[in-house]
């Protein structure tokens, strides 16, 4: 059992609170983009009020712990651990809860090199207590907009967990899939469901479009977010996004590992 001061600990050993490696200009940068409601940081998200840059930065520190001064530009941003551990226990009563009733859960994540193996574990502990891991419309194809253009994505799952990758290319070394921050990969999902006439998820778990599209469509959703995804906080606010837990989503994968542990001990999920 890890304990809550452990973990505290580790958050900041770890750089996953406290001081992290996403800096102020990055986080200020989105800020300024989700005010002028940029689809690039909205994640998918259709906000009912308007977010100026002055609220977003309010928003952020008191669901983030960073620093509510506008004048403050520069250097690392700051996550409160103590929020970050409130998160992680809020988001694990969520999934005690689709546990207990054994609500078809699907997991999706845009950080595939940082994140995957975190949610693995958690669908793993989800299928054991007899949820339905969903793993709806895999190959199909999604057009995404990058730096680069638009590019063709196809969907893929590794270990119950759904990504996006390069049509052709499989998991192999270090290439587990690819970072996005796009909602349609779950749009895509979710009408692939529908199209076959499947069972549609209670809960989804994951980060940026993954749970902001999702919840944006009706569908409770719980994830992990930087300081620099001002979304999923805003959907939290807003009540589209159940659970948003602050911390550093680009850490190395195996620091993530005793977040999962606690996470699931809280669940009652562990084996």
């Amino acid at each position: 059992m890890l304990s809550t001061g452990a973990l505290r600990a580790h958050l900041l050993a770890a750089r996953l609170a406290g001081p992290v490696a996403t800096s102020r200009e990055a986080g200020l940068r989105s800020y300024r983009l989700f005010a002028a409601r940029d689809p690039r940081v909205l994640l998918g998200l259709d906000p009912e009020r308007s977010w100026g840059e002055r609220d977003l930065l309010r928003l952020m520190a008191d669901k983030c712990g960073v620093s509510d001064d506008p004048d403050h530009v520069s250097g690392p941003d700051v996550i409160d651990p103590e929020r970050t551990l409130a998160g992680l226990g809020a988001f694990a009563e969520r999934l005690a809860g689709a546990a207990e009733r054994r609500a078809p859960v699907l997991f999706g994540t845009g950080h595939p090199h940082r994140l995957l193996g975190f949610y693995a574990g958690l669908a793993d502990a989800m299928s054991a207590a007899g949820c339905a891991v969903l793993t709806p419309a895999q190959g199909r194809c999604v057009d995404i907009t990058t730096r680069f253009g638009v590019r063709t994505y196809a969907l893929d799952y590794v270990r119950g967990v759904a990504l996006v990758r390069e049509p052709g290319v499989r998991a192999h070394g270090s290439e587990p899939g690819a970072h996005t921050h796009s909602p349609l990969p779950v749009r895509a999902v979710l009408e692939g469901v529908v199209e076959a006439g499947g069972v549609l998820p209670e809960l989804v778990v994951g980060d940026h479009g993954w749970v902001c599209g999702a919840g944006q469509l009706g569908i409770e959703a719980i994830g992990l977010a930087d300081t620099d995804d001002p979304a999923l906080f805003v959907g939290e606010a807003e009540g589209l996004v159940s659970v948003a837990v602050p911390l550093d989503d680009a850490v190395r994968s195996d620091h993530y590992r005793p977040l999962a542990r606690y996470v699931l001990n809280r669940a009652l999920l562990s084996r």
